[in-house]
């Protein structure tokens, strides 16, 4: 008991409470007094107040250095200060406090308080015994206060036992406690459901949940009283576990600076510091007061797993708010009033308890007793108790084990023989009631209840007594004006009462019921609880059955039947049932210890571990590591005389064994397991007792065992117990020896060469989270700093068996102290350990040296692949598995054999990244696997880590992306180790981002690869220095010379880049320049190598193609015509105006070149407009340029004839530009009619002098075109709305109108693709626009006004940029219009692409129903841009062909104007769909007009960050478009654009490396000589090697070439008819990629094996093609291909020299054409032949082919087509026209039967009256025009005839016959219907018809 009174403050500071007096003086001997006790008095501080305060009380605790808590009443009331002198207060600890201020004039009043300090918490008595002090003292009562106080400090209260005392302190009192039953039970009163209410349920439980889980909790309140209360409260509902961190409910302000302490605590603070507290981060803040509870951003807390906390929060709020359930009946059942505070809060608790039952239950089963003796030792095996609870992820459980509160649970609860509570009860004997309970809210209600009444009696085991009687002060005491102060007490007087009550107690007999020990009953044990995802495997019996057969199998030698078992039961091992059950069966198997296998069983048992512990985590929650842990040691092989490799060296890839906490648990239960054994065979001894009594021991657990040995352990003598603590410890001893064997052999790796197993596991990483608590070792502590200080490197650097030694060293010290191994022994074993791990390490070398004998027995033997001529390996093959990446065809989902995953290796060459190997799947073992693309075309790669129900435990892999569409997931075999793929990653790098171009495959082909690895990026970057400035020179020397060179042209040789032989073959080129003044000092003579440049630059395919076009002549320029519209310039010839542009370019004849130089500063990069083609037949020209410089010059579109103010710069420009476009426009005959009459008479009669039929019919849909291109407003047909995804572009038919023959003869374009039903377009000819003459508003917004006088179209459009052209004016006399269009940046290109790529090859099956195929394809918005390229092409077309000239010039002129560019000179000149056609256009527009080749395909270092833009493989994409729509128009087959497709990233030919010819020139790639070629397979142009294999092999060929002369194509170019390239999904793993041609033709063995195959098993006519593996167009080619295929062999069978394949297919060709000369005539429209033969090929569906080739069934003859195929060579028999060829009779004699019958038309076509006649003999009925006419029409081969039957008239038959005279004819390729002149002879026709039918 203190008293302490305040004292005047030391200077400023504020004033403290000081010890006035305390009884007793000297400390009790179990009780020391608590330092600091004045603090807690006044936690705010203490000060003087001018009014006097009611007396207040609460309770502060504190807690000493053993943790033992001291509970502070304090009671503090107010006494004036005398002002005159202030009081000295004694400095002695009493039970009061005084404080005196400074001398001050006003009234003041000064605190004193008297505190009690007492170990337990009884607050009302404290409050009562306290106050009754005081009241004593205020009303002066006839008592002396000493012998209150003596009285006070000598009750004895008994802390627990459910006794009641009754004391009275001498006043007239009289006050009852009541002591709990149980100690280990908090006592609560109702501050519970006092929290409850403050805070609500949310809010406690959060609160709660961080308690448990170590956060800090700090309470808020303006009441000391709550702060208590609340702190109190949230530990009664942590029962049983127990807070063991910092508590102090109420922090006085002097020591706030506790709160940023790093540790977790529960703290009160007073309301009053709240500004204080706002800057703790980490801090959960409760606001008592406020009701809230305010949690950090940075603090998580783990809440309490699922349905428990849903069922806790159920019962909280049934507990606290019953009426909450029936809220809402319309006849509540009698009021259900929530229970009074004690009750409530009682249930509150119950609540929690039950909880806590749930969440522990079963703990008991999960402890291990590693000692008995002297004490018990326990641990408890966290990961057993998470993993069969299901639990091991849940976060919340985790942290409770984890943390302090539940180490104190173990150690305290642990023990089995002691007291036990209402806890261990329900643990014990409820956890059934509880389960039954969990659906159940109102029987756990009862429940609760129960409990609640167990807790409250706990508390009150009385009933309520009221013999309480307390005196308290008359009312207002406190505020009487004169009070007395607070007496000195005298010491003495209280000592003496002490002691004399002292000694009366030592007399009496003690007051406290013992404790009853008993034995700790353990609860049933974990059940098997289900599986992760909530239910047990309904099949799992059928797994096990498997797994068991499985495993006999393999121990009765049948290896065949456990191969075909494996892979199902490497996949029950997934489950958890069936990794049980084959640890169960493994162990069956071993006898003494030992078994052993021979290879294959060995192997096998190896994998089936390996794949059962590849599911294990670092934890082992399930036990199945352990269970394998005997198993690893037992399994073994002989390896050769002495020497056994045990199946521990073939399992130690898993993390588990690196794990100081399973090592630690299996060891714990290792000993208690021994430990029981120990005291079994002791009692066996002992007791001889009869059978029953043995079977009874025998089935104890542990911790039966241990609470019976507790119970005897008093009773034994010294010497038996010391006898007993020895065997423990030499028990504990054996076994740290056995494991440290055991480590050792699960540690060190079987090479022990190698460090592998340091850098996966965490050997290294010293700190290891273990349950046990305490470590008091001294060298474990030691041990475990210094490695934390050396740490990982250290461990790197030194070798294996140090780390291992320091990794078993840490382990013993640990598990040794803990289970109490004493010091020699330690010593001993760590003197072993070195030993130990020295000598297994010696076994291993032997073992490591034999196994590398052993023929691998799983691994297929490595594949290697062949290579290209000049290819050559970088890296050796690395053993890998290809993984199934998200397409489904090959991994068998779709039906057909798996062939993914594969197992083989992967090698990396100069060239390519190839996968070669077998299925892992062994019934499609035989096949091979081959995967491959070029390194060059790579264009991502990324680690990956994949788990494969495989043999091995595969980390590692990587995935590999290509842009030739292929995917790559490569998991790394367990034998590379991960350095290595490391190398090969960075091998990878270098090959695809080389220094510089001259690194690529195309240049280091041949040469050495090593060269290719370690060039020297300084050396590289010198010689093109030095070579770039040589250039200049020579460019400054050549500049402005004037000279004239005479050099015969030499036709360029086969090895040149111009390939084709040139028609002209003596030509001169000159190169006039004006001279310049100071040029003239230099010396005139050219070198020769400039020479040679100038006459290589005449050689360039696009001279060629300028001569062809007529475009300029290459004539001596004093005989140049004059007349000529444009000129070869040679402006450009060393690449100074232009690098990106070629050196020869077409301008007009008009323009000086020092024009152009000027003009070519508008455009970006220089690239100024010139002419590319011209239209033979209109003689417009197409003109491609860049865009033009945002510099205000797109004024000069804007208002051309604005008066300009002076003659600026830009002007004189942009006059000259304007004469420039002048010049175009000049140029075109159609302008020089028209030219000068620019009045209305003048147009009109110009459009009508046009009118002929011929043009209307030419009047294009442009209107509707232009709008479309350029997007109007209103959806026109065709277009494509993006903004509706799912609607579907409209089409819309179109029927032909009817004109005079005349016109139907004009050549016109062709639109669309063939169908069966008629042309359907998608532009409607109706649409009339402004420049068919007709009223509509003009196409770019222009005022409408003035349309009438621009009757006439445009000379020139220019086709530019929407965004660039912004506010172009149109003015209507001028001669050119801008079509302002928006077109797609790169950007976009390169986004598309990359999601095209995911769309056709997905990386991983999607399950996400929305990212199915089609709609990945739609996202990728490819087709839009496909799309807006053809409809932009398309449009140029039509303006070229009605005869207006165009000039694209979009973005930089490199991309996007390439590409329109070349297509419409695809579609518009046939000349281009030729094979030289097309090399030459693309030589001309993409090479020479320098496309960005190696920027946009991101070949080397530098342009790695620009990524991969295919704007070529775009442009093939839409050349492919129109090739599915005009199949006949083109000499290419779609093979050739997929050939291109794949090798312009392939970096194998050079042809498509660099960026412009500039670029070539300088590198000397430019003009090969013919002796550079070292090797003759090394081909460096991408032309000859197709040149080459176009002779040997008809791949590229198109059967269906069969071209109209001078045909203008328009494809449809509407989304809908467009179709996703095969390039783009088909795959062929059987060979890889078919375009490298000479890897997969060169190699006839395959044949061989195939026929060999054939021979032993019986011939099958049926083939099976596998879907994405066999090479469709080899295994089944087209008809042709296979003829070709036939004849090849049949030659070689008969020794003939085979002859080339394209003149057998000219023979043909000409025989047939002379043989059905007489069939047909030349006039014939082709539209007859569209729908007859083609309608037919795509009926029988010979559409083009893998490796290319459509086909063409009537071998058509060059000229246009026969509308009657002759059949020959196809089908069983040759047909009949081939027979009779040689007769060269007239036809007279073979007329059987003839006469006049209608014919119906083809398509749309009238019936017409025809000449028919029946020919037996050729078999064959032909038609003529009339009788006279000697020229057959066609002929219809009776061979195809399948039916003739009696018709019906259709459609515009002739009128006013009868029904009965119509019939059709039926053959294999179409219908006829005719009609004779009645019926009569329409019979006599069936029944002629019919009789040769029968007769052939």
């Amino acid at each position: 008991m203190v008293i302490i009174p305040f004292s005047p403050p030391l200077g400023s500071s504020d004033g403290q409470g000081r010890i006035l007096q305390r009884f007793p003086e000297k400390d009790w001997e179990d009780n020391p007094f608590p330092q600091g006790i004045e603090l807690f008095c006044q936690p705010n501080g203490w000060q003087l107040y001018t009014e006097r305060q009611p007396p207040a009380f609460f309770v502060a605790v504190l807690t000493d250095i053993n943790s033992e808590r001291h509970y502070c009443a304090c009671f503090t009331f107010w006494e004036e200060v005398d002002n005159s002198q202030p009081q000295k207060s004694l400095s002695s600890e009493a039970d009061e406090d005084d404080d005196s201020g400074i001398l001050q004039p006003a009234q003041l009043f000064a605190p004193k308080s008297l505190v009690l300090v007492s170990r337990l918490d009884h607050t009302d008595v404290f409050r009562n015994c306290l106050g009754l002090i005081y009241t004593v003292h205020i009303d002066g009562l006839n008592v002396q206060l000493e012998n209150l106080i003596g009285n006070l400090l000598t009750c004895v209260i008994p802390i627990a036992g459910g006794s009641q005392r009754t004391i009275t302190l001498g006043a007239g009192d009289r006050q009852v406690i009541q002591t709990p039953i149980t100690d280990s039970l908090p006592v609560s009163g109702c501050s519970v459901a006092q929290l409850f209410r403050q805070l609500g349920i949310i809010n406690v439980l959060y609160l709660f949940c961080a308690a448990l889980t170590e956060h800090k909790i700090l309470f808020l309140s303006s009441s000391y009283h709550r702060l208590t209360d609340a702190c109190r409260a949230l530990l009664a509902i942590m029962f049983p576990l127990k807070y063991s961190f910092t508590y102090v409910p109420i922090l006085p302000g002097k020591l706030l600076e506790v709160l940023s302490t790093p540790t977790p605590f529960i703290i009160g603070v007073n309301s009053f510091f709240r500004s204080e507290t706002q800057e703790l981060l980490d801090v959960i803040i409760a606001d008592l007061d406020g009701g809230t509870v305010t949690i950090p951003e940075c603090v998580h807390i783990s809440l309490l797993p699922d349905p428990l906390l849903h069922q806790t929060q159920t019962a909280l709020s049934m507990v606290l708010d019953p009426e909450l359930e029936i809220a809402d009946h319309a006849f509540p059942q009698g009021s259900t009033q929530p229970s009074s505070p004690k009750i409530q809060d009682k249930e509150i608790r119950a609540v929690f308890l039950w909880l806590f039952a749930q969440l522990f239950q079963g703990y008991r089963w999960c402890l291990h007793i590693i000692r008995i003796h002297p004490e018990p030792v326990i641990r408890f095996h966290k990961a057993a108790f998470l993993g069969q609870r299901s639990l091991t992820e849940d976060d919340f459980l985790m942290k409770v084990l984890d943390g302090m509160a539940f180490a104190g649970f173990v150690s305290e609860r642990g023990p089995p023989y002691r007291a036990i509570d209402l806890f261990d009860d329900l643990i014990a004997n409820e956890v059934e009631r509880i389960r039954l309970e969990e659906g159940n809210p109102h029987k756990m209600m009862n429940h609760v209840k129960e409990l609640a009444e167990h807790l409250f009696k706990n508390e009150n085991p009385y009933p309520a007594v009221a013999m309480h009687k307390v005196q308290r002060p008359s009312e207002g005491s406190h505020l009487q004006l004169h009070q007395m102060i607070f007496p000195h007490l005298d010491e003495v007087t209280v000592q003496l009462f002490i002691d004399h009550a002292a000694a009366k107690l030592r007399s009496a007999p003690p007051a406290v019921k013992v404790e009853k020990n008993c034995m700790v009953p353990s609860g049933p044990p974990l059940g098997a609880i289900v599986d992760r995802n909530g239910n047990v495997l309904a099949n799992s019996a059928r797994r096990l059955e498997v797994v068991r057969n499985c495993i006999t199998y393999i121990f009765e030698n049948k290896m065949l039947e456990a191969k075909k078992l494996l892979p199902a039961v490497l996949r029950a091992l997934k489950g958890r049932a069936a990794r049980q059950c084959l640890t169960q069966e493994l162990n069956l198997h071993v006898q003494q210890n030992r078994a052993v296998l021979d290879d294959q069983q060995f192997d096998y048992v190896v994998r089936m571990m390996n794949c059962t512990l590849q599911d294990c985590s670092h934890m082992d929650e399930y036990g199945i590591a352990a269970a394998l842990l005997p198993l690893v040691t037992a399994f073994c092989r002989k390896l050769g005389a002495g020497i056994t490799q045990f199946a521990y060296s073939c399992v130690q890839e898993h993390t588990v064994w690196t794990n100081m906490q399973f090592w630690e648990a299996m060891f714990y239960s290792d000993v208690q397991n021994h430990i029981r054994a120990l005291y079994i065979e002791v009692s066996e001894h002992e007791l001889p007792s009869p059978d029953q009594g043995e079977l009874v021991e025998e089935d104890k657990c542990a911790l039966e065992i241990a609470s019976e040995q507790r119970r005897l352990w008093p009773t034994l003598s010294k010497e038996k117990q010391q006898e007993l603590i020895q065997k423990e410890e030499s028990t504990v001893f054996s076994q740290a020896i056995h494991y440290a064997n055991r480590m050792s052999y699960l540690l060190l790796p079987l090479d022990t060469s190698k460090n592998r197993l340091l850098r996966s596991s965490g050997l290294g990483d010293v700190e290891s989270v273990s349950n046990s608590y305490v470590t008091n070792s001294i060298a474990g502590s030691m041990a475990e700093s210094y490695d934390t200080e050396s740490g990982f490197e250290d461990a790197e650097t030194s070798d294996v068996a140090n780390s291992v030694v320091r990794f078993i060293n840490r382990f013993v010290d640990k598990v040794c102290n803990e289970s109490g191994v004493t010091n020699e022994h330690l010593k001993a074993l760590h003197t072993m350990i070195p030993d130990i791990v020295q000598m297994h390490i010696e076994t291993l070398d032997a073992v490591h040296r034999e196994s590398k004998r052993l023929p691998p027995i799983q691994k297929p033997k490595l594949l290697r692949p062949a290579l290209l001529a000049g290819e050559e390996l970088m890296m050796d093959g690395l053993r890998v598995y290809l993984i199934a990446d998200g397409r489904e065809e090959a991994t068998g989902v779709l039906g057909g054999p798996p062939l993914l995953p594969a197992e083989g290796a992967i090698f990396l060459t100069t060239y390519r990244l190839i996968f070669k190997g077998t299925p892992s799947d062994p019934l499609v073992a035989e096949q091979v696997v081959t995967r491959s693309f070029p390194v060059a075309s790579l264009t991502k790669e990324k680690k990956i880590s994949i788990s494969l129900q495989m043999d091995q435990f595969i980390q590692e892999g990587l995935q590999l992306r290509s842009c030739t569409f292929q995917l790559m997931k490569i998991a790394f075999d367990e034998e590379v180790a991960s350095d290595l793929a490391e190398v090969f990653r960075k091998h990878i790098h270098k090959l695809r981002y080389p220094q510089h171009v001259r690194g690529t495959f195309a240049f280091t082909v041949g040469q050495s690869s090593k060269l290719v690895v370690e060039h020297k990026h300084k050396e590289k970057n010198q010689s093109l220095k030095t070579l770039s400035k040589n250039l200049m020179k020579n460019a400054k020397k050549t500049i402005g010379r004037q000279y004239v060179t005479r050099k015969k042209y030499t036709p360029p040789t086969w090895e040149n880049r111009g390939s084709i032989q040139s028609q002209v073959d003596e030509d001169e080129i000159s190169v006039s320049e004006e001279v310049d003044q100071s040029s003239l000092t230099m010396s005139s003579t050219i070198k020769s190598s400039d020479r040679q440049t100038m006459s290589n630059v005449v050689e360039r395919a696009c001279c060629r193609d300028y001569q062809r076009l007529g475009l300029g002549t290459l004539s001596n320029s004093l005989t140049r015509s004059k007349n000529e519209p444009f000129r070869i310039s040679t402006v450009n010839r060393i690449y100074t105006v232009c690098r990106s542009y070629p050196g020869l370019l077409i301008v007009p004849q008009s323009i000086p070149d020092s024009t152009i130089q000027r003009i070519s500063r508008c455009y970006r990069q220089n690239r100024f407009p010139v002419v590319c083609w011209r239209n033979s037949r209109t003689k417009a020209v197409l003109l491609r340029s860049a865009g033009l410089h945002g510099k205000g010059v797109v004024g000069f579109f804007k208002s051309p004839n604005a008066p300009s103010a002076g003659p600026s710069q830009a002007d004189s420009i942009s006059l000259e530009q304007e004469k420039y476009l002048h010049a175009i426009i000049s140029s075109m005959p159609s302008y020089s009619d028209t030219s000068g009459r620019n009045t209305l008479s003048g147009f009109t009669s110009a459009h009508m002098s046009s009118s002929d039929s011929s043009d209307k019919q030419r009047q294009p849909k442009i209107g509707a075109l232009m709008k479309q291109v350029m997007g109007s407003k209103e959806e026109l047909p065709g277009t494509f709305s993006r903004g509706v995804p799912g609607q579907r572009a409209r089409v819309i038919s179109l029927s032909e109108p009817r004109a005079s023959v005349k016109a139907r003869n004009t050549r016109r374009g062709k639109w669309g693709s063939i169908r069966v039903s008629g042309r359907i377009s998608s532009y409607n000819p109706d649409i009339g626009t402004r420049l068919a003459g007709k009223d509509s508003p003009q196409a770019n917004g222009g005022p409408s006004e003035t349309h009438f006088l621009r009757q006439q179209r445009a000379h020139l459009y220019i086709i530019g940029d929407k965004s660039q052209l912004k506010g172009a004016k149109q003015d209507s006399f001028q001669q050119w219009e801008v079509v302002p269009i928006e077109v797609f940046d790169v950007r976009q290109v390169k986004t598309s692409f990359k999601k095209l790529m995911k769309a056709c090859v997905p990386s991983s099956s999607s399950l996400d129903s929305n990212m199915t195929f089609y709609r990945c394809l739609e996202e990728s918005e490819w087709m839009c841009l496909l799309h807006k390229v053809l409809q932009v092409s398309v449009l140029v077309v039509e303006l070229l062909d009605t005869g207006s000239s165009v000039m694209v010039s979009l973005e930089d002129g490199w991309d996007i104007t390439t590409q329109v560019v070349s297509l419409v000179q695809l579609l518009s000149d046939p000349y281009y769909r030729t094979f030289d056609g097309f090399r030459l256009l693309v030589e001309k527009e993409w090479l020479s007009f320098g496309h960005r080749f190696s920027h946009r395909g991101a070949q080397t270092m530098t342009s790695q960050s620009s990524g991969f833009t295919p704007v070529f493989l775009q442009f093939l994409d839409c050349v492919h478009q129109i090739h599915l729509q005009f199949p006949m128009e083109f000499e290419f087959s779609q093979y050739y654009l997929k050939f291109l497709a794949y090798h312009y990233v392939s970096n194998r030919f050079r042809t498509f490396l660099l960026d412009s010819d500039y670029e070539r020139i300088e590198l000397g790639v430019m003009y090969e000589e013919k002796g550079e070629r070292k090797n003759p397979q090394v081909y460096k142009s991408v032309w000859d090697n197709i040149d080459r294999l176009n002779k040997k092999t008809p791949i590229f060929f198109n059967y269906m070439f069969s071209p109209e002369d001078g045909e203008v194509l328009k494809p449809y170019s509407c989304i809908s008819n467009l179709k996703v390239w095969e390039f783009y999904t088909e795959e062929t793993l059987s060979e890889g990629p078919s375009y490298d041609w000479e890897l997969i033709h060169g190699r006839p063995e395959t044949t061989e094996e195939a026929e060999r195959q054939d021979t032993s098993a019986p011939k099958s006519q049926r083939k099976i093609i596998w879907p994405c593996y066999d090479n469709k167009s080899k295994v089944e080619p087209d008809a042709i291909t296979k003829l070709f295929q036939e004849l090849q062999s049949l030659e070689v069978e008969l020794g003939q020299v085979s002859e080339k394949w394209k003149d057998t297919w000219d023979k043909i060709k000409a025989t047939q054409r002379t043989e059905t000369k007489l069939e047909h005539r030349h006039t014939l429209s082709t539209s007859l032949l569209m729908s007859s033969n083609l309608s037919h090929h795509r009926r029988v569906n010979l559409q083009e082919s893998g490796v290319g080739s459509s086909l063409n069934l009537t071998l058509d003859t060059e000229s246009s087509s026969t509308s009657t195929p002759s059949g020959s060579m196809v089908g069983g028999r040759p047909s009949t026209s081939t027979l009779y060829s040689q007769f060269q009779t007239t036809e007279s004699e073979h007329r059987s039967f003839e006469g006049i019958l209608y014919k119906k038309g083809a398509l749309l076509k009238p019936w017409k009256p025809r000449w028919f006649v029946l020919d037996k003999t050729k078999h064959q009925l032909r038609y003529y025009e009339n009788r006279q006419d000697k020229d057959c029409k066609g002929v219809i081969d009776l061979a195809e005839v399948e039916s003739v039957t009696p018709g019906t008239p259709t459609m515009g038959a002739p009128k006013a016959i009868d029904e009965k005279a119509f019939f059709d004819l039926k053959t294999t390729k179409r219908f006829y219907n005719f009609c004779a002149q009645d019926s009569h002879n329409a019979q006599l026709w069936i029944d002629s018809i019919q009789s040769c039918l029968s007769d052939a």
